[in-house]
């Protein structure tokens, strides 16, 4: 059952943050293959220029392996993945990089410098991860969330999660993007908490809190991307069958459905962290170089995007 098709990294993705400057980010303890060769492929493909950050004996080693050479990218040492992660998170605040890409280090310490006060780089959203997925042979992506940070959010923290992810589509030129508030049925059942959370979600939506989206819900799975099951259903509006972003109830429903479009469909599930002043890839040592490198792209992107719109601000 499982998909034996190549996997793709967005061709649509890359020409667009081809056409931008490369952003500095810092790579936090890349002192493994896998992080370090990361890093590499999105140089080399022009999305990012890196500063590495940790100890610099093992990155020099790794890179050696790698037949990286390392000339001309800046090197910052640091003892341990602690302390990688506070040094590159002041780099980001001291203004000397606008995103942060996740190496060897543990989830838990990355978010903790980030979300630190003396950092700077909070917001008023909650932290929240969108996987951006597209299939092989289709320019048509499906974002879902949360599926990486929030365990089991609530109807407030689903709103920001929300905010989030509709910021994220705007990025990527949808000014208007339809998000499915995901349950197991279409009505509100006391017995199922999504359903009510799901109405709850869309009437505060309804009063403004969500703006430049369209949201809509409950909806099952099926009548959100399918609009034959929706029409069977009679389920009418104008999400039904063509969502861009499923929000989903838990953590845990949200992993298995983007594993399962990754493992059965061949899927690149283009990760990134958003809710802090800059966008966090988050890589994972199970993606194939096409994820990784869409991942550095949708940064990129979403970089421009907000340096953008600071600039109308100002």
């Amino acid at each position: 059952m499982l998909s034996s098709i190549p996997k793709e990294c967005p061709a649509y993705l890359l020409e667009q943050a081809r056409q931008l400057p490369r952003v500095t980010t810092v790579v936090i303890n890349p002192v493994n293959a896998v992080s370090l060769s990361s890093a590499r492929l999105a140089r080399d493909q022009g999305l990012i220029e890196p500063i590495l950050v940790g100890a610099i004996d093992k990155m020099r080693h790794e890179a050696e392996l790698l037949g990286w050479d390392l000339e001309g990218v800046r090197l910052v040492d640091a003892a341990d993945e602690t302390q990688a992660a506070q040094l590159g998170v002041g780099l980001v605040t001291q203004g000397e990089a606008a995103s942060i890409m996740k190496g060897h280090v543990h989830t838990d310490i990355l978010l903790r410098a980030v979300l630190s006060r003396a950092a700077g780089l909070r917001t008023d959203s909650r932290l929240s991860h969108v996987f951006h997925m597209t299939i092989p042979g289709s320019d048509k992506a499906l974002c879902i969330t949360d599926a990486v940070i929030n365990v089991q959010p609530t109807v407030i923290d689903k709103l920001h999660i929300a905010r989030n992810a509709v910021r994220l589509a705007h990025a990527l030129g949808n000014a208007q993007p339809k998000v499915a508030v995901l349950s197991g049925t279409e009505e509100v059942n006391k017995s199922m908490p999504s359903s009510v959370d799901a109405a709850e979600l869309v009437k505060l939506a309804q009063m403004g809190t969500l703006p430049g989206a369209i949201v809509e819900g409950p909806l099952a799975f099926d009548n959100a991307v399918s609009t034959e099951a929706a029409s069977i259903k009679g389920i009418k509006g104008q999400v039904p069958g063509q969502a861009d972003i499923l929000l989903v109830p838990n953590l845990e429903s949200g992993n298995f459905l983007f594993k399962q479009m990754v493992y059965f469909m061949s899927a690149t599930a283009a990760g990134l962290v958003l809710g802090a002043r800059v966008p966090i890839i988050l890589t994972s040592r199970a993606d194939p170089p096409e994820a990784r490198l869409a991942s550095c792209a949708l940064a990129s992107l979403y970089s421009a995007y907000c340096a953008r719109q600071e600039s109308a601000v100002a």
